[in-house]
């Protein structure tokens, strides 16, 4: 299983849809957006990728409550399950608890990743290169034995993406 995670779109439409074609040439079956999607757009592109999707809100998104009834957007933390994972996501990094399989977050504008307590940790850093000029999402594929997140990055001058991969065992 394969999906696609994303965060702080904030007003870049154009990253964003970018950072969704990539993820779907990449495989993924599923989108997740961790908040600061910021504006309508944002959240049609998460439809309009055809693909199952959830997001939340995050603190820039309270223009979005009164649009919430066409979309698959949550307050946090959301839990939910995707076939035998059960997962929790958030914005704001708040509610870091171990209490599913994958707590997925959003927030710092930072990548992060991390396998602790049996709960694999993950912020996909962010859509909108504000904090530093990059794009940057991720993919997690999960196997039955392991979890592989890629890292894709994008200088915002540059046309390809880079990728780091973290493994860890399940």
């Amino acid at each position: 299983m394969k999906i696609g995670i994303l965060s702080d779109s904030h007003f870049k439409s154009d990253y964003t849809k970018e950072v969704i074609d990539l993820l779907k040439e990449k495989g993924c079956q599923y989108l997740i957006h961790a908040g600061d999607l910021c504006i309508e757009k944002n959240l049609e592109l998460l439809v309009e990728s055809k693909l199952p999707y959830v997001s939340v809100f995050g603190n820039n998104d309270m223009n979005l409550v009164a649009v919430s009834n066409k979309y698959v957007i949550k307050q946090e933390p959301y839990y939910f399950k995707i076939k035998d994972i059960t997962f929790k996501l958030m914005h704001m990094p708040y509610h870091l608890s171990p209490d599913s399989n994958i707590v997925i977050f959003g927030h710092t504008h930072i990548f992060e990743c991390e396998y602790k307590n049996n709960t694999l940790f993950i912020n996909p850093g962010e859509v909108c290169a504000r904090e530093k000029p990059h794009i940057e999402c991720a993919l997690l594929e999960i196997n039955e034995n392991e979890y592989i997140i890629s890292h894709y990055f994008k200088d915002i001058n540059k046309n390809n993406y880079e990728k780091e991969e973290y493994k860890y065992e399940r």
